[in-house]
């Protein structure tokens, strides 16, 4: 029945003589009234009450919504008197004549909806407040109509028009609480992403700037962060992103990543659930929030590996704590190969089918500490096969398997070799 009847100066209803005009239910808020729902008789009546049924909406309010029960001796008294007297007065002066411009309060009830938002309340506690004051108007409006002999269908007239204009009163505040919301959110990206490049720059933030940023843009500061690097040529879908509200994301620069408080095996399963089959990342170490910028660096050039199949493993998501040995023997290139050519330069005078044997059996020999069989048993070798190539390594590298150092330095020329060669072979 909402909206369907208003008092009129044409036709009749539910048999009586009160004269209705028929109004659509359904028509806008711009929509023309050129007919009051309030008998001329009752008008002075119902301005009357409105200090009233204002007093009343604010306890009641204030008594059912939890988000209104605040002391009213200070300005959030003030204003939600101020603001509650105006929606009865304006709303019992549209009742008594439909044709009053609505302009002034539309402004005011927009602002009261940003002033909403930026006081912390949510649209649910602010409509139910609404919801709550037009009961309690209309009850007492009924009463009032009743006293005053009003008719029972010019009353339910009255109720009609009541409800579908306090629906109006409450879009326009609603759009006031959208707009703010909307700014607020807006403004604070900005300052996320603002902040996100703080964390990624070098050097990293002091302490006290670290603090300040991430203030403005509502970011609790964790103790330690992990970065996941993104592929920018596979990008995942922004829309899908299952992080939650600490997390920093920029997936729209150049190289993307995803900033996140120290993940736990969840937050890890859900990413690459996120990736899929089609896009990657890699996700950097876990470091101090100051230092998110390192463990970035480390997410790209795991990403970088991946990408020319140097990293073992096809999952959506790399994590760089599997792969430690690879970035180290990758983190210079130039003097890796340099280290190599030097430390196996004795090897280049054989074929290259010699080289990958004798080269593929020193690796073996020291990974298991020089034991024969066990050297035998890796490379599914007679042992004696072991023997008859390691004497053709001591030839040609003389003493220098004795030696640590030495040792080492060719231990990281084989296997820097072989992660190239596996690359390529892939």
């Amino acid at each position: 029945m909402r909206g369907e009847w208003v008092v009129g100066d044409a036709g009749t209803s539910r048999g009586t003589s009160t004269p209705l005009a028929r109004v659509p239910a359904q028509a806008g808020p711009d929509r023309a009234r050129a007919t009051a729902a309030v008998p001329a008789g009752f008008a002075a009546r119902l301005r009357g009450m409105v200090p009233r049924v204002a007093g009343e909406v604010v306890r009641e309010v204030q008594r059912t919504v939890p988000a209104y029960r605040l002391p009213m001796d200070g300005r959030f008294g003030q204003v939600l008197r101020s603001r509650v007297d105006l929606a009865v007065r304006q709303a019992f002066e549209h009742l008594i004549d439909p044709t009053t411009p609505d302009t002034r309060w539309r402004s005011e009830f927009r602002r009261a909806g940003r002033v909403e938002f930026q006081e912390g309340r949510t649209s649910d506690a602010l409509q139910t407040a609404v919801r709550i004051g037009t009961r309690v108007a209309w009850r007492l409006l009924s009463v009032e109509g009743q006293h005053a002999r009003v008719p029972a269908d010019t009353l339910f007239a009255i109720a009609d028009e009541l409800f579908v204009y306090v629906d109006e009163l409450s879009s326009v505040v609603i759009e006031g609480y959208t707009d703010a919301q909307g700014e607020a959110s807006g403004a604070r990206e900005r300052r996320r992403r603002q902040l996100l490049d703080l964390l990624l720059g070098s050097p990293g933030p002091a302490q006290a700037t670290l603090t300040a940023f991430a203030s403005t843009a509502e970011w609790p500061v964790p103790d330690r962060v992990a970065v996941v690097a993104l592929d920018r040529r596979r990008p995942p879908a922004a829309e899908d992103a299952p992080f939650g509200h600490d997390a920093l994301l920029d997936l729209e620069s150049e190289n993307p990543c995803v900033l996140l408080p120290e993940p736990d095996e969840q937050v890890l399963a859900a990413t690459a659930r996120w990736l899929g089959p089609d896009s990657r990342g890699a996700l950097g170490p876990s470091v101090p929030t100051a230092e998110a910028a390192k463990s970035l660096a480390v997410a790209r050039r795991a990403l970088e590996l991946a990408g020319r199949g140097m990293l073992r493993g096809g999952e959506p998501l790399v994590r760089t704590r599997d792969h430690f040995t690879e970035l180290t023997l990758t983190a210079d290139e130039f003097l890796v190969d340099h280290i190599a050519r030097t430390a196996l330069e004795p090897f280049d005078a054989l074929t290259p089918r010699q080289r990958e044997r004798l080269e593929t059996t020193l690796l073996a020999w020291l990974d298991t500490r020089g034991g024969v069989a066990e050297v035998a048993a890796l490379l599914d070798v007679h042992p004696q096969t072991v023997r008859y190539r390691m004497h053709q390594v001591e030839a040609l590298l003389g003493d220098r398997l004795t030696k640590s150092d030495t040792r080492f330095t060719i231990e990281i020329a084989l296997r820097s070799r072989r992660l190239r060669e596996s690359a390529t072979d892939r």
